[in-house]
Parts: structure tokens; sequence; C-alpha cells
């Protein structure tokens, strides 16, 4: 793996669309950072929450929840220090906490969108 890959690939996980901004692709990147961080927030917004692997109990489920939500990158790392989040019992718990996940995931995608991009496999 080259040395650009790695890097587009390191920045894109810390922040979402610093990687494309990296690589020159600025629209795309402020694209995808507001995208991502519209997720992000509005889930937490809405009373989500998000996963953490600490109390998983040994469920493989909350376990693959919480790296889906560490995909956020640092959204995900200040939201966890701010403070707990998310209201189980709110009517929009679900809800909020699917768009914590899905901002998560987003992100792991556009880190494999950057990988292919700096090895120019997609412009």
């Amino acid at each position: 793996m080259s040395v650009r890959a790695a890097l587009a690939m390191l920045l894109a996980f810390s922040l979402p669309g610093a990687g494309h901004l990296y690589l020159g692709r600025r629209a795309r990147g402020a694209a995808f950072f507001f995208i991502v961080l519209f997720i992000f927030v509005l889930g937490l917004a809405v009373d989500g929450g998000i996963y953490t692997t600490a109390g998983s109990g040994g469920s493989v489920l909350r376990l693959l929840a919480s790296y889906a939500s560490m995909g956020a990158g640092s959204l995900y790392f200040v939201a966890r220090e701010l403070g707990p989040f998310g209201d189980v019992t709110a009517a929009t718990w679900e809800y909020g906490t699917t768009f914590t996940l899905t901002a998560g995931l987003m992100n792991l995608l556009l880190v494999l969108d950057c990988y292919d991009i700096a090895r120019g496999r997609k412009s």
C-alpha cells in the first residue's frame, strides 16, 4: 500500500471527508463531511445512542454495532467524551441509533473510496 493511500485512509477515518480533500476532491470531501456530520448529529438529536464496547457482555451483535459506531471516527470519540447519549425509553431511540450507526458505516465506505481513488481505480 502506498503512503498516499494510507494517509488518505487515515485522514478519511479521522474526519469524514478529509481524505477526499487530501486527494484533491474538494467538493466531494465537503459534501461527505456535511452528510456524515448531519446524519450523526441528527441521530443524537432524536435521542439516539452510540454503542460502546464497554459492557457488551459477549454479545457479537453489540460488538459489531460498536465497531460500526466507531466508524464515524472523531465524531464518535467526541460524542463519547461529551457524555451518555440516548434515552432507551424514548420513542425515537431506535431511529436515532440507526442514524448514528449509518453515519459510521458510511464513513467506513468513504475510507474505502479514498483507497480506490488513491490507487487510481476510481476517479
